[in-house]
């Protein structure tokens, strides 16, 4: 069923690849929350994505999320490399 005046949004042919989206969106919240976990799930859904990217729509954001990614084990790397050379974590709970 088509909308009023032309054809609907659905039925167009250019569709953004979805590891493309899952790509840059794990590569923005890793570079704050979980850098070690979904730094690398960027890259590898970026890689997957750029490869695709002659059928699907979507280059830009594989090519964006690939450089989240790494951006974000490398913060992830450097945060540890400075936990270490100041003795480490310490959790204090309770008075």
């Amino acid at each position: 069923m088509t909308s009023y005046g032309g054809p609907s949004a659905a039925s167009s042919g250019s569709r953004t690849n979805g590891l493309a989206i899952g790509s840059l969106c794990c590569g923005i919240v890793g570079l704050f929350v979980l850098n070690i976990i979904l730094g690398p799930l960027a890259i590898i859904f970026g890689a997957i994505a750029h490869r695709q990217a002659a059928v699907k729509n979507g280059a830009g954001m594989a090519k964006a999320g690939i450089i989240l990614g790494i951006v974000a084990v490398v913060l992830w790397l450097v945060l540890l490399a400075v936990a270490a050379s100041s003795g480490g974590f310490s959790w204090y709970v309770g008075g």
